[in-house]
């Protein structure tokens, strides 16, 4: 993608946490010479750092995964809306602040059925863990293994990450803190997480 020089994060440790805390992806491959998109979660297993997950076995996607040169998931962190109201200077344009992470990998899908089995636990884990009642694969009873039968596990070996965080970097104080201050004052959660991340990767 695009990341001009005060955007640009390279650090696996700033892009990895990101990768795992808004791990609802955009899988996209190219198929027959057109690009194709799946929305799906994807975990983060490190060491090495690889990404899997499940589609449908109806989806045609799958077919293809291991056939491809690289594939790429897209991770997409708080964004929000910039009003030139909020800059002491003038003149400004709107813009858009965000954080985004593209990760590439190299795939190979998981065939063994103890793999898919234990992808689905570790899924089912890491979003009913912060459930006041969470809910266990083994509740589902017989019907799992009917169920595993229908989707295909995958992973992606990751190969190169690109990190933008346009973060109002090039912009100068008072103009930095307002944009914060703005966001901040709207309550919502997703603006107040990226003004959050504005203060942590400062301005210019």
């Amino acid at each position: 993608m695009y990341i001009p020089a005060p955007f640009r994060i390279e650090d696996p440790a700033l892009l990895l946490p990101l990768i795992e805390r808004y791990s609802f992806a955009t899988l996209v491959t190219v198929e027959e010479g057109s690009p194709f998109a799946t929305h799906l979660p994807l975990l983060l297993r490190r060491g090495p750092d690889r990404l899997v997950g499940h589609m449908a076995r109806a989806n045609p996607q799958w077919r293809g995964l291991t056939h491809q040169r690289e594939v790429l998931a897209l991770f997409q962190g708080p964004h929000a809306y910039i009003s030139p109201s909020w800059y002491a200077s003038s003149p400004n344009v709107p813009t858009w602040n965000y954080a985004a992470v593209h990760a590439y990998g190299e795939a190979r899908l998981l065939e063994d059925p103890a793999e898919l089995l234990t992808l689905l636990q570790d899924t089912t884990h890491k979003y009913e863990s912060g459930l006041e009642k969470p809910w266990q694969l083994e509740a589902a009873g017989d019907s799992v293994q009917r169920l595993m039968g229908g989707i295909v596990a995958f992973e992606l070996r990751l190969t190169r990450l690109e990190g933008k965080f346009k973060l109002s970097q090039n912009k100068r104080e008072p103009d930095h803190s307002g944009v914060v201050a703005a966001l901040e004052a709207s309550g919502d959660p997703l603006e107040c997480e990226l003004a959050r991340m504005m203060r942590t990767h400062g301005h210019s």
